[in-house]
């Protein structure tokens, strides 16, 4: 039997923006939620620091501003970001954190009962709103409880596998059930892609193995735009030999980072920031001193919580000593944790206005798949939490006043499509002969992470480049052997295989052609930010190759100015 289904809204993801868009559309529109896992298995509940607004609870945080949350924001981005749009974030921010608590989220609070607020990177004040060291995980049930309350449609463990985009509309897409591997139609007046991240294009990455970047890939395939891919956060601090995250929290709460000779080397890199340090930076001064020889060997330096005590720890990062116990086989109240940088977001996706709007009429685009752009060329920690909500808030909203005048899709189209891949699916189990997807993808995260990393170079990168287009040629041809359709994980990593070599290609040629240093992408042979140059977005179009254009940066309100902490 071939399945089809038809909504006005469909949302693609479940993570925390999926789910705000949802609970925004819901109430007026026919609204159904489709994600490759359980909701409260999304990436989102691995977020740990907290969420950024200028409440001004903290002793120190009386004089915060949504004015000065604008400011940190587009100062930590090294003035790549749009300014008006984050203003509108940073404004959405107070409101956002006590519409959360209001639902139920259980934030940790000061005897005053007011929300906690810790320090964080690039920040001026503390105004990263927690609950320990769980935020996204407590958030993520808070809002995935609104959904079951409202009765939101789910199709849940299902993976999309291509937008139908005709004459820049969408109609909807085409889906396998991973359970059984049913394939079926999808058709909607509005579709809104809140997909996350791509993180396991990388090697050492914090990222959950779902995070293959699906929707910015099948977005470019359907020949919409993607903006500033090259710029890629790593995360200072995961831990040595898994690469699970180490918050920031650890750091705001008073933890030190240490070189192999006991030495706060921050000092030299940020001597007033210190370890509290924009990502970018303390990403970066971790692996000079590891390449200066201050290291440990194996490629680590330490982050010591022992100074904190025993109740601190308990109180404020038990789930990082839980996964030190768990993972490391240490205990951070008594010794300090092995750590080195990691891959951790992704600052560019898909092309979008502050509202989630695309250049495809009915498709959106929110949260870390999409590039607002809020975060520049690198983005400061508690932001992340606060852009899947309010962007999840604003696109749901925006598609609630548009999907009305929206005509109905072409079913036909989306069924056509359908019968499409019936037969490549057919194919793809077929194959023989070919490189197994599994190796191919390891090679992919291996050049990134080698040659597409922390630092970068002319030189590297265009090995890079150059290795990922014969990549790109073997991924089309790659192959599997037969494990039948139900949850087959060689299947899904076959179809899902040529867009992450296609994301691969856009980030190492974005970095490739960007010749200058900003923000998370750092060129050792071009280290000076160039404004005059390259104050300007990246745009990807597809083409056989990636085809690079650029556009205008809102610099509406700050002047870009040297960035020192």
């Amino acid at each position: 039997m071939t399945l089809h289904f038809k909504h006005d809204v469909i949302v693609v993801g479940g993570g925390l923006t999926g789910l705000r868009a949802a609970v925004a559309t819901n109430d007026k529109l026919d609204t159904a939620i489709i994600s490759r896992v359980h909701p409260v298995r999304s990436h989102s509940l691995a977020a740990q620091g907290g969420i950024n607004a200028s409440l001004g609870n903290a002793p120190e945080g009386r004089d915060d501003s949504v004015e000065k949350h604008t400011f940190d924001t587009v100062k930590g981005s090294d003035y790549l970001a749009d300014q008006a749009t984050v203003r509108a974030m940073c404004a959405e921010a107070p409101a956002t954190v006590y519409e959360m608590e209001h639902w139920g989220t259980p934030f940790s609070r000061y005897d005053d009962g007011k929300i906690c607020q810790r320090p964080f990177g690039g920040a001026a004040f503390p105004r990263t709103c927690y609950a320990a060291d769980v935020t996204g995980h407590v958030l993520l049930h808070t809002l995935y409880e609104q959904c079951v309350k409202r009765n939101i449609k789910r199709y849940d463990e299902w993976l999309v596998l291509s937008l139908v985009v005709r004459r820049k509309k969408c109609h909807g897409f085409v889906a396998m059930n991973l359970i059984n591997g049913e394939l079926a139609s999808f058709s909607a007046k509005t579709v809104i892609f809140a997909t996350g991240g791509y993180g396991r294009v990388y090697g050492k990455s914090t990222n959950a193995i779902i995070n293959t970047g699906s929707g910015v890939s099948i977005s470019y395939q359907a020949g919409i735009p993607i903006k500033d891919l090259e710029f890629v956060q790593f995360h200072p601090t995961t831990l040595f030999g898994s690469n699970i995250l180490m918050t920031e929290g650890a750091r705001g709460e008073g933890g030190y980072l240490r070189n192999r000779q006991g030495k706060r080397f921050m000092a030299d890199y940020a001597a007033k920031a210190m370890e509290l340090a924009p990502r970018d930076i303390v990403a970066r001064s971790i692996n000079t001193e590891i390449e200066k020889g201050n290291g440990f060997p194996g490629g680590y330096v330490y982050l010591d919580l022992t100074h904190l005590g025993k109740a601190k720890i308990l109180e404020r990062l038990p789930g990082i000593r839980q996964i030190c116990i768990d993972f490391a086989n240490m205990d951070p109240i008594n010794e300090p944790i092995k750590i080195q940088p990691g891959q951790h977001y992704s600052m560019g996706g898909i092309d979008c206005d502050v509202k989630g709007a695309t250049e495809v009429e009915g498709f959106y685009a929110a949260g870390e798949c999409a590039c607002v752009s809020v975060h520049g060329s690198n983005r400061l920690g508690g932001n992340s939490l606060l852009d899947t909500i309010v962007f999840g808030k604003l696109t749901g909203n925006e598609v609630v006043r548009t999907t009305p005048g929206i005509k109905g899709p072409d079913a036909k189209l989306v069924k056509d499509e359908l019968s499409k891949w019936q037969s490549r699916i057919k194919e793809l189990q077929s194959r023989s002969g070919g490189g197994l997807a599994a190796t191919i993808r390891e090679r992919v995260k291996e050049i990134m992470i080698e040659k597409v990393g922390v630092f970068r170079e002319k030189k590297y990168l265009k090995e890079a480049f150059e290795e990922l287009k014969e990549l790109r040629q073997r991924a089309d041809g790659a192959c599997l052997s037969p494990d039948g359709y139900g949850f087959n994980q060689q299947l899904t990593g076959l179809i899902e295989l040529p867009g992450m070599v296609d994301i691969a290609l856009m980030i190492a040629g974005g970095a490739l052609n960007r010749e200058e240093s900003r923000g998370s992408h750092f060129r050792r042979d071009f280290r000076e930010r160039n404004d005059k140059k390259w104050l300007k977005h990246t745009i990807a179009r597809l083409g056989k190759l990636p085809k690079f254009s650029h556009k205008k940066v809102d610099v509406s309100e700050y002047v870009p100015k040297a960035r020192t902490y």
